[in-house]
């Protein structure tokens, strides 16, 4: 058996070596803890700094957003499975408001609620962040509604004027073509110079796959991005997805151009909003509403106006 030998000078050379290239660095982060996590709630203590809306990244990697900003705690939900989540985990501030990717990268494309592509066509190109909530301009900022919005369907653009920068609610039973006007006025804007979003909530894949083959058949993809928060998906994308579809409009129309925002429905963020606040212990109340269609107008060029429009499927 051959005699092992060691040797100070090649140990001291392999640990010089391996220490090549080492710059130390020093990091001052707040980080807090997991207090209690469940049903998608995580309760955090520490981060005196955390604002509201802020993401945050869990020790598995996992993001949350801070919604709820106690004196002892920050109630926050998980954005993805929260199973692996444990009481006691760090947690770490980003300092990154919830934003979602906003231009003329996402038309054609399919994305959820925070803006990925979901589509399988790779990632966005030509896109750029914005805050999903941004304070809105007041009554006498916006402009008047002057122009008229056609639907394509005779009885409707007869009877009931639209205009673009308003809102309008689709209201019937189920199985009575609320999504169908909706689309067949998407599928009416090609040529038009609006820009389309198509927000679906707590529908099932396969249905909002038709659709999306539907658009595609005719050629409305080409100006229209789809945002899915499927049934499947957990309480807080559902209440993302329509503030996501809401700030890609409101870009559009703060470029001086067209928007028109479809919110099918409302009724499923609405569902969303109450668990989740109820699991936040916060006020719960507000008025359901099922699906809503919203066109943005562009700002006159006098002043910061603007004005949108929406209609919305109600029970």
């Amino acid at each position: 058996m051959a005699e092992l030998t060691l040797s100070a000078a090649d140990i001291a050379s392999a640990i010089k070596k391996n220490l090549e290239g080492f710059t130390p660095s020093l990091e001052a982060r707040t980080v807090g803890r997991v207090v209690e996590v469940g049903d998608g709630i995580a309760r955090i203590s520490g981060l005196p700094d955390c604002a509201v809306n802020e993401l945050l990244e869990f020790e598995d990697g996992t993001k949350g957003l801070a919604l709820n900003l106690e004196e002892e705690a920050i109630g926050a939900v998980v954005l993805g499975d929260s199973d692996r989540i444990e009481e006691g985990q760090t947690v770490k501030a980003t300092g990154q408001i919830l934003s979602v990717p906003v231009g003329e990268g996402v038309l054609g494309r399919v994305v959820n609620a925070l803006g990925e592509p979901i589509d399988g066509k790779g990632p966005l190109v030509g896109v750029q962040p914005r805050r999903m909530e941004i304070q809105a301009p007041g009554i006498m900022g916006r402009k008047p509604v002057h122009e008229p919005m056609q639907t394509g369907i005779k009885a409707i653009d007869a009877m009931t004027p639209i205009g673009r920068g308003q809102r309008e609610l689709i209201i019937g039973d189920r199985k009575t073509g609320k999504t169908t006007v909706a689309i067949d006025t998407i599928l009416n804007q090609k040529g038009q110079g609006v820009k389309c979003i198509y927000v679906a909530i707590g529908q099932k894949g396969s249905t909002v796959a038709q659709t999306v083959e539907v658009l595609r058949q005719a050629g409305a993809l080409e100006y229209t991005v789809v945002v899915v928060a499927p049934a499947s998906d957990s309480a807080p994308f559902k209440y993302l997805a329509p503030y996501a579809g809401c700030a890609m409009g409101q870009h559009w129309m703060e470029n001086s151009q067209h928007a028109l925002v479809v919110y099918d429905d409302l009724s499923k963020q609405a569902e969303a909003y109450r668990q989740m606040s109820l699991l936040l212990r916060r006020p719960p109340g507000r008025r359901p509403t099922r699906a809503t269609c919203s066109t943005c107008t562009p700002a006159s060029s006098s002043a910061p106006q603007s004005s949108a429009t929406s209609a919305a499927q109600a029970r």
